[in-house]
């Protein structure tokens, strides 16, 4: 417990926590417009009688209403639980910290701790905005909320699930590439633009070798998590567990190879 308390003081007297903290709420209202107006373009489109939609997936359009936020909340874990570890090398606090608890494995792991507090409390902030805001979207193409739905309950389960497992992969990261304004950069770019450009080249594969090709854009990260939390959107897609075993080998490849190269590096 000491050291998940020294985690959380040295995030507190961070400044960027703050900053991030401001910025979700722009993201999460981006996120939620952009949902809100896909779900009236979509009714504008033809509703039925029961309050569903015909063209597209009702599950899809709710799922992705009830986790709005989470692309912008997941890079924000993301980039969150790298500076726990970068931090360390920026206010040249490694040392101190590795030679106060010799079993650096220790240190990694409340390190993990403290992300998976940051993740519950994103999807926390984000879940509650959308539990009363999402109703509101549906009943405006005179739709029902869906809460009594399971589907509903999953999405909202399975998008906490993502946000921990993004974290994960955060401090691996941190440890993979120390220097903050690096992380930072590296990770926000591979997270927002790679995932454009890693999404056309399957494309591009899909349209000028072999179709398959489409479905191995789950291993983008990004569209694992999407995939995890909406499911399929195509009778072509691969089954929603998939997104979830991605995720958890790029968790477990970057927290173990985070901490055996946090033991075996030389930090001083």
């Amino acid at each position: 417990m000491n050291l998940i308390s020294a985690e959380l003081l040295k995030l507190r007297t961070t400044s960027l926590w703050w900053i991030f903290a401001i910025t979700l709420v722009p993201l999460y209202g981006l996120a939620l417009a952009f949902n809100w107006l896909t779900a009236n373009a979509i009714g504008d489109l033809g509703t039925a009688e029961d309050g569903s939609f015909r063209i597209f997936s009702v599950e899809q359009i709710v799922s992705n209403l009830y986790t709005s936020g989470q692309f912008g909340g997941v890079l924000l874990v993301l980039l969150l639980s790298a500076i726990l570890v970068t931090n360390e090398f920026f206010h040249l606090t490694a040392t101190a910290t590795f030679l106060t608890t010799p079993r650096r494995e220790l240190v990694v792991l409340a390190k993990m701790v403290v992300s998976i507090l940051i993740a519950v409390t994103v999807w926390l902030f984000t879940t509650v905005l959308n539990l009363i805001f999402a109703p509101v979207a549906l009943s405006s193409v005179d739709s029902e909320s869906f809460l009594g739905e399971s589907f509903v309950w999953q999405a909202i389960s399975l998008n906490l699930l993502v946000h921990l497992l993004w974290g994960l992969v955060g401090i691996g990261c941190g440890v993979l590439i120390r220097s903050q304004i690096g992380t930072t950069i590296t990770l926000t770019v591979l997270y927002v633009i790679g995932t454009q450009i890693f999404t056309a080249v399957f494309v591009l594969l899909a349209n000028t070798i072999d179709e398959s090709f489409l479905k191995l854009r789950v291993i983008v990260p990004t569209l694992a998590s999407d995939l995890l939390v909406s499911g399929p959107q195509s009778p072509d897609d691969l089954p929603r567990w998939v997104g979830a075993v991605v995720l958890l080998a790029y968790a477990g490849v970057a927290g173990v190879l985070g901490t055996l190269i946090t033991k075996r590096r030389d930090i001083a």
